[in-house]
């Protein structure tokens, strides 16, 4: 099996781990009623499925009937012809990422950057600053809902892991995230450090930090995207390498 099949065939169980998931016909939409957000709730094909109009067609009435904004992601590799049917549909594209992926060998793993302690989010409160964090480092509120600690809780209570930095005055400077693994293949995501603490080497450490416990817990293949150059480095650096494309789409 193809590693770019074995990834979006994780990305597939991702999805139907989600609180409400909606499987129409080659499609599965992982819904979450604690939130709208698109980022969360979207759809991905299942790798190497026959797709026509029509599914498309129904896959957006599924969204419509959830009361959610028609959007995809998912390995280009895994669906070769579906942009070609979604633009016909009026979808547009919103982003094209590549992705990079780790593999217990190819792991570098840099030092805490001197001051600040890398470690699990174990209670409630730290799953909060860790959202909140994150939330700051992608230009949003430096807030955290309850719905979005207890998906964190429920990541983690799945065999996902979700790392903090933490100052030496108790801060949470940033830190990241992996989903639940899926035969041996899971997802490093929100990997985000705060801008007062950025140029100091907290995104590798905490990339690595993540990508350390993936490996301990049995995982072989890591992945993640990046959004541009800088990032791009960061992953390098701690032993990520490119792969392949993913690509994002949404209806208006």
């Amino acid at each position: 099996m193809s590693l770019s099949t074995r990834i979006q065939q994780a990305v597939v169980a991702n999805l139907s781990a989600r609180p409400a998931p909606v499987e129409t016909g080659p499609f599965v939409i992982g819904l979450d009623p604690g939130t709208d957000s698109p980022h969360i709730n979207y759809a991905t094909p299942r790798p190497g499925a026959t797709i026509t109009p029509d599914d498309v067609t129904e896959l957006v009435k599924a969204f419509r009937q959830a009361g959610r904004r028609p959007r995809l992601e998912y390995v280009v590799d895994g669906a070769p012809g579906l942009e070609t049917l979604l633009t016909a549909a009026g979808f547009r594209v919103e982003e094209r990422h590549e992705y990079l992926v780790c593999s217990p060998s190819s792991l570098r793993v840099p030092p805490a950057p001197d001051g600040f302690r890398l470690g699990e989010a174990t209670t409630d409160p730290e799953r909060a600053a860790l959202i909140s964090a994150q939330n700051e480092a992608f230009g949003g509120e430096p807030t955290a809902s309850g719905a979005d600690v207890a998906r964190v809780r429920r990541l983690q209570a799945g065999g996902g892991v979700a790392v903090l930095a933490v100052d030496g005055d108790g801060t949470c400077a940033g830190g990241g995230q992996a989903v639940a693994p899926h035969d041996g293949v899971s997802e490093v995501a929100g990997i985000a450090v705060r801008p007062p603490y950025r140029r100091r080497g907290l995104a590798g450490a905490v990339t690595a930090a993540v990508t350390t416990r993936l490996f301990a817990a049995g995982v072989d293949t890591a992945w993640l995207e990046a959004s541009g150059r800088e990032s791009w480095r960061v992953y390098e650096r701690v032993g990520f390498r490119p792969a392949g494309q993913r690509l994002y789409l949404s209806l208006d």
